[in-house]
């Protein structure tokens, strides 16, 4: 039909930790949800896997990021930006990105995440 029905699911070391609403029959979805969780100080990636709801059958893997604990340590004051989707399934094409700004609030011994999903294209 031209459209998806995205959401977004956010993984942190394969753990789903957050679901995004649905938004429906769009390409260029807006979600401006903000989350923040704990995180444990032997994390390795935080994951964002952009899936296509689907009433009748198995939600799709549209694509993922994936942000290591590393590319966090390299931007101290977080990220902001666009980042691509890389493919799930090595058989699958990907086209699109997404729209974050992800930061780790307080000390070392008790972290958290703040993980702003803003939008895809």
């Amino acid at each position: 039909t031209g459209s998806s029905d995205p959401y977004c699911i956010v993984k942190i070391d394969d753990e789903a930790i957050i679901r995004t609403a649905t938004v429906w029959k769009t390409l260029s979805p807006f979600w401006g949800e903000e989350y923040e969780v704990q995180l444990q100080p032997s994390f390795h990636s935080i994951s964002i896997y952009v899936m296509d709801e689907d009433a009748l059958s198995r939600d799709d893997v549209i694509g993922k990021v994936c942000i290591t604990r590393d590319m966090l340590m390299e931007h101290p004051k977080g990220y902001s930006g666009w980042m691509s989707l890389s493919e799930v399934d090595p058989d699958e094409e990907v086209q699109g990105e997404i729209h974050l700004r992800v930061e780790v609030l307080g000390s070392q011994g008790s972290q958290r995440l703040h993980c702003s999903v803003l939008e895809a294209r």
